[in-house]
């Protein structure tokens, strides 16, 4: 009796190629979907309203942050106007965003060091963006990938989600998937990798009821359930 060949084991090398084939297929089709066309769904005509309208993204959805922004903006003109606003306020202004104690006080004391070290510019640097009062990694990445043209990843909660649900991390952590995807994305992706999920996110892979079966994504997702039960 013919002795059974040992199955030959996968590399890493191999595992990863195999990985990038794929995360190189769903681009594609992202791209197909809806373009390479760049959109930031926070409202803003410059820097420093796009860095204030994240701060206030917190925990609270872009619509209701551009329908405060609207009205925040012209009365708060300027980075100077900001610097000066009175905190009682500014925290009426921004109640409907939720967390507008910490938010208030974030946007004066970001307002403040934009004008007494910056000269009233938003830096470019990561490092010193996480500097100001109320940036981290995310905010930061938003300026740099949607004002600076940098390469960057922001993961958000659309971006966390979904990259699991493709297998491109098993991490919960924001900073861990940020390398992961940095590692595993061509750079000039990353910022529209996330501007494509962010909209597979709001309107068909959404976290309550997402449309599988309507999904452009469902023969390369490994987590759509309608293809599965095609495999059994």
């Amino acid at each position: 009796m013919a002795e059974k060949k040992p199955k030959k084991r996968t590399t890493e090398k191999q595992c990863r190629e195999q990985k990038q084939a794929y995360a190189k297929r769903v681009l594609e089709l992202l791209d197909q979907e809806y373009t390479t066309e760049y959109r930031c769904y926070l409202n803003h005509e410059n820097a420093w309203q796009l860095l204030f309208a994240t701060i206030l993204s917190a925990q609270c959805t872009d619509a209701r942050v551009n329908l405060v922004t609207a009205e925040l903006f012209q009365k708060y003109d300027s980075i100077e106007a900001f610097a000066k606003a009175d905190l009682k306020e500014l925290e009426e202004d921004i109640r409907p965003t939720g967390f507008f104690h910490n938010k208030a006080k974030n946007l004066i004391g970001c307002a403040r060091m934009l004008s007494e070290e910056y000269g009233g510019e938003v830096p470019d640097s990561l490092e010193a963006l996480i500097k100001l009062p109320g940036v981290g990694r995310k905010t930061a990445n938003v300026i740099r990938g949607n004002i600076y043209h940098q390469p960057s990843i922001v993961v958000d909660t659309h971006v966390k989600r979904i990259s699991r649900k493709l297998k491109f991390t098993e991490s919960d952590d924001p900073v861990k998937i940020e390398f992961e995807l940095m590692e595993l994305l061509p750079e000039d992706h990353w910022i529209l990798y996330n501007i494509h999920i962010i909209r597979l996110g709001r309107t068909i892979c959404t976290a309550r009821s997402p449309k599988c079966a309507e999904c452009f994504l469902r023969k390369e997702c490994p987590s759509c359930p309608t293809e599965k039960k095609k495999g059994n």
